[in-house]
């Protein structure tokens, strides 16, 4: 016998978001249409030997509060049980985008050196892009070296709204996107 995934669908201004509770942890709060999507789900489903089933639970509720607070602006930290689906490494990048602050980016670099091997950037970048809790596992705060708007499974422009919601982008990352 399977477990049950409680998904539930959010629209927001930047997308709509697929979101999942498995045992009042939030597993997944993702874009809908992203390209990944399908081996994301797969992921999370047998790593949590379970099942998607569209319901209503109270994390979902409370997931579906805080993100739009977030958007509005009145929130800028989560307080959400999560359970992160992934390998150790995986969820070693997706802690350490939970410790970048609102309003501040990184690098892929950056973040490489802080889990304490700055060569392992492609998998740091692989990893990034395996993170299922978008928004509240902050990966849209990754940044290229040089300063641009790099990948997202939002899109570009999601992520550009994200970052200047958060006041994280200067000027000239604001015009590299009009």
């Amino acid at each position: 016998m399977t477990d049950t995934i409680t998904i539930a669908y959010h629209n927001t201004p930047f997308g709509e978001l697929i979101l999942g509770d498995y045992q009042g942890g939030l597993c997944l709060a993702d874009w809908r249409y992203r390209k990944m999507r399908s081996s994301i789900d797969k992921r999370i489903q047998t790593g949590l030997q379970s099942e998607y089933k569209e319901g209503s639970t109270e994390t979902l509720s409370e997931t579906k509060r805080q993100i739009d607070a977030y958007i509005r602006g009145e929130l800028s930290d989560f307080n959400i049980p999560l359970k992160l689906v992934g390998t150790d490494f995986q969820q070693s990048v997706w802690q350490a985008l939970m410790k970048i602050p609102y309003g501040s980016t990184e690098t892929y670099l950056g973040l490489s050196k802080k889990l304490g091997d700055e060569k392992a950037i492609r998998a740091v970048a692989t990893a990034n892009g395996a993170n299922a809790i978008s928004i509240i596992v902050p990966c849209h705060r990754i940044i290229g070296s040089d300063g641009s708007l790099v990948g997202y499974a939002g899109g570009l422009p999601a992520k550009k709204k994200l970052l200047k919601l958060e006041g994280a982008l200067d000027s000239s990352q604001m015009d590299l996107f009009d």
